[in-house]
């Protein structure tokens, strides 16, 4: 006689399936008037200013002052966005017929939040060009707590401190990300990208052992790994912010 199955035999339980929230950092790209070339110019600029900056972060489209409507504009925005690689998920401050159209082009349809700048945007643009917003919802600050990595951040892996600092026992390699809304702190040497102070904390700092960073930030200014020039000192650092410049500088 054949054995009756697992799923089959008196008292055999489903594994339930489990459920947790995450926090994490969207970007909200906010689109002023129509969707067309000199919007995408404009976009284009600032991707080629920060090529690592947004790379594979989560994307919000915010629609509040925004002419693109109909579903076929809405896809198209959605393609060229994802074209440039954006990850783009979600449409914000929508109207009844925008969040409608969002939702046929796979999108989820989020509320409005309350933002928080991720870049300093210069005082005078340029007048030929539309003025891209990037901002970044800033959520209700938690109570503050660290939070302690005792392993090295592996490529593709992002660690998220979301209620304060961030220590990391161990090296952040290259493509990988380690984001804070207070301090960072790296015992080994840091190849990839790190974050402090995203919720618009100007004093937090990054600490590292050795530093061969893709891109450094601290509540929004941002250097790339292109602007850190052979006199940067590289063994026992910390960046910190010194008005509108990131400065690194050895510790002593």
């Amino acid at each position: 006689m054949q054995a009756p199955k697992a799923d089959e035999r008196e008292g055999a339980t489903v594994k339930p399936i489990q459920i947790r929230g995450r926090s994490l950092t969207a970007v909200a790209l906010h689109l002023e008037g129509a969707a067309d070339a000199n919007f995408y110019n404009a976009l284009d600029a600032k991707l080629r200013q920060t090529p690592l900056f947004f790379e594979n972060a989560p994307l919000v489209i915010d629609l509040e002052h925004s002419s693109v409507a109909s579903p076929e504009a809405i896809s198209a925005l959605v393609a060229e966005l994802r074209r440039r690689r954006l990850s783009v998920f979600a449409a914000q401050n929508a109207t009844a017929e925008q969040a409608s159209a969002a939702l046929a082009a796979g999108l989820i349809v989020l509320p409005g939040g309350r933002d928080v700048p991720i870049e300093r945007v210069s005082r005078s643009p340029a007048r030929s060009a539309r003025p891209v917003k990037l901002l970044a919802a800033e959520p209700e600050p938690p109570p503050a707590a660290t939070k302690l990595i005792t392993q090295p951040v592996r490529s593709g892996q992002t660690v998220f401190a979301d209620r304060g600092d961030l220590v990391v026992i161990g090296s952040v390699s290259s493509g990988a990300e380690v984001i804070a809304t207070g301090n960072i702190h790296i015992y080994g040497r840091l190849r990839g990208r790190a974050l402090a102070g995203v919720n618009g904390d100007g004093a937090a700092r990054i600490f590292c052992h050795a530093l061969d960073a893709e891109l450094l930030a601290i509540a929004g200014l941002y250097r790339t790994s292109e602007t850190l020039g052979p006199d940067t000192p590289r063994q026992n650092v910390q960046i910190y912010l010194e008005g509108e410049k990131l400065c690194v500088e050895s510790l002593k």
